[in-house]
């Protein structure tokens, strides 16, 4: 028998799309949060997304406004989780805070939930411990913009039950997702695995002075029919991640390339406010970068 009550732990950017995401495709959800005005920021986050999939997927007011309906709102862990055949967790990615919020779910959901996190770094097996149904627990990874970015990669940990495994993958399929199976936990699964060195790289060829944003992204899109190159994924992701990131291996490596890196990318960017697509510029200019233009493959 399939779920039919989700619970979505966390209404942040990713929570809240794949609440909505998820009550779109038909089923009950339930969004908890730990506070009231956590959840009037999700649903300002849902309205805006109701447009979003009138916009992108030719959606209907009926169809946005029904998924809307199906939905309801906790700041009560009990009563959130009460019916939930489903817990998704997206709570902020610090170990101490899962840990906690783990610990307080398996107290008071059903023994027959399944326990997924929607964690892009840390580990099921990092968690296990604290969620008190080993076999019921394991990864369920969302790209940002869900509705658009449908992949969702579903990682066991080593005590993970291949029937409940299984049931995720189907699961992912119901609301729209393409599922990608991992049968062993890899930091960064997969998507990240493959895009984070290729983003290291492009930034080092930077700092090195080898070549400008404009020449190695225009290399990276001739070479491989890419519809991007690295700086403009790095615009999408925010250059306050991509600084976070140097600034953390340089804290962690000693490593003068990152601490380099991490310099340029705080004084000749984010001191500038240019901190990407959400800002208007980032290496590039929005909303018409350079590198959308058809001439710029050619030059």
């Amino acid at each position: 028998m399939g779920f039919k009550h989700i619970t979505v732990a966390g209404s942040g950017v990713l929570g809240s799309q794949i609440a909505y995401q998820t009550a779109y495709s038909g089923f009950q959800v339930s969004v908890y949060d730990i506070s009231e005005e956590a959840l009037a920021t999700a649903k300002g986050r849902i309205l805006k997304l109701k447009e979003s999939y009138k916009n992108d997927l030719q959606a209907t007011d009926e169809q946005v406004d029904a998924a809307f309906e199906r939905m309801s709102f906790y700041t009560d862990l009990s009563k959130a989780v009460e019916q939930a055949d489903l817990v998704i967790e997206a709570v902020p990615e610090v170990v101490s805070i899962k840990e906690d919020f783990y610990t307080k779910l398996s107290a008071v959901a059903p023994k027959e939930t399944i326990f997924a996190t929607n964690s892009s770094t840390l580990l099921p097996s990092q968690f296990v411990a604290f969620t008190g149904r080993p076999s019921q627990f394991l990864a369920l990874h969302f790209a940002n913009e869900i509705w658009k970015n449908n992949t969702a990669e579903v990682m066991k940990h080593p005590g993970t039950d291949m029937n409940v495994f299984n049931q995720i993958v189907e699961f992912a399929r119901e609301i729209g997702m393409v599922p990608l199976q991992l049968h062993k936990e890899q930091p960064g699964y997969i998507l990240n695995s493959l895009l984070v060195p290729l983003l290291e790289a492009g930034q080092m060829l930077l700092v090195n002075e080898v070549a400008d944003p404009e020449t190695i992204d225009k290399t990276w899109m001739i070479g491989t029919g890419a519809p991007l190159g690295p700086f403009a994924i790095l615009d999408v992701v925010g250059i306050r991640t991509a600084y976070n990131i140097s600034q953390a291996k340089a804290d962690a490596t000693g490593n003068e390339a990152f601490k380099k890196l991490a310099h340029l990318l705080k004084t000749e960017y984010i001191d500038k406010g240019k901190l990407g697509r959400e800002t208007g510029e980032g290496f590039y200019n929005y909303p018409n970068p350079s590198f959308a233009d058809p001439e710029f493959l050619k030059r």
